[in-house]
């Protein structure tokens, strides 16, 4: 017997780890498995009409670490097509009892589901007709307002470019997982190697451009790093790119992976009269992160 929840839980925000807090609470309290039901791909990727350009939050491996990393029992991936999505809310209801032992149900305040897209409301109802008990957990609030966190809400943020809003939201800071490829190397040549980065998942969203202050995962260690995302333009670039360097560090990582970790948003990305004038932004944009860890 279990105890479900369900959803797609993308970012694994505040507001989805409050409902794994009580899927992990009822299951401890009736002395059943807790169980996350998930899907893949995301809903709007089959459905929605900006399919071909939705971007995810964290990638399918991620999200399952992630959601594991909880100390949830089991998680289980369905996965979501049309005939899928055709399923009415009462007949999901009926596929969770009967194909993972579901006896409770916790929701969150905005969860949705089968083909008349079922509110908690409505869904704590059905399940109490087919046997099941049901709880919906709450909505965890930005800070100082009324306004409900959400995968939504921390999209917004990264495209904005506010990565100190959306690491708030999530509960840590959003990062980006790839291999480091070879680029120009025109920023060793001016003193500044990047690593170049191969996104793990393309469909992962990439924050606004500009440059960031960040934090990159090697092999164990994690190292301060100052990232630009966007297109080169000093140097006629037209490709959007995330390159990274990392302070204090010369080492040769081509076709390592590596992990980079949005912590603030310094500046714009544009273009510059010379590489000399690029080499004088990037080194203040370098001391202006040694100035911060100095003073703090």
């Amino acid at each position: 017997m279990a105890v479900v929840a369900t959803g797609f839980f993308d970012g694994v925000h505040k507001g989805h780890r409050l409902v794994i807090d009580t899927l992990l609470s009822e299951a401890h309290r009736r002395g059943e498995q807790s169980v996350v039901v998930t899907f893949w791909p995301h809903p709007r990727i089959i459905l929605g009409k900006d399919g071909d350009s939705f971007r995810l939050l964290e990638s399918r491996r991620g999200r399952e670490a992630m959601l594991l990393g909880l100390g949830i029992d089991r998680l289980e991936t369905v996965e979501f097509s049309r005939d899928f999505a055709s399923l009415s809310a009462l007949d999901y209801i009926r596929m969770l009892r009967d194909g993972y032992g579901c006896t409770e149900l916790v929701l969150g305040y905005d969860t949705r589901f089968g083909s008349e897209q079922a509110g908690p409301e409505d869904i704590a109802r059905l399940a109490r007709t087919e046997g099941l008990d049901a709880i919906i957990a709450p909505a965890v609030y930005m800070p100082d307002t009324e306004i409900p966190i959400s995968s939504t809400l921390v999209r917004s943020a990264l495209e904005e470019g506010d990565a100190r809003l959306a690491a708030e939201l999530l509960g840590r800071p959003y990062s980006l997982e790839g291999a480091v490829v070879e680029g120009n190397h025109l920023g060793r040549t001016i003193g500044f190697p990047t690593a170049n980065m191969a996104l793990e998942d393309p469909m992962l969203l990439i924050p606004r451009s500009g440059v960031y202050e960040t934090r990159v995962a090697l092999d164990g260690a994690v190292f301060t790093g100052l990232t630009n995302i966007g297109t080169r333009p000093t140097v006629g670039g037209n490709t959007l790119t995330v390159e990274t360097h990392i302070l204090d560090f010369d080492e040769m990582i081509y076709g390592r992976s590596i992990s980079v970790s949005f912590i603030d948003r310094i500046r714009d990305e544009r273009r510059f009269p010379s590489l000399d004038a690029l080499r004088a932004q990037l080194q203040d944009d370098a001391g202006q992160i040694r100035s911060y860890f100095q003073n703090y």
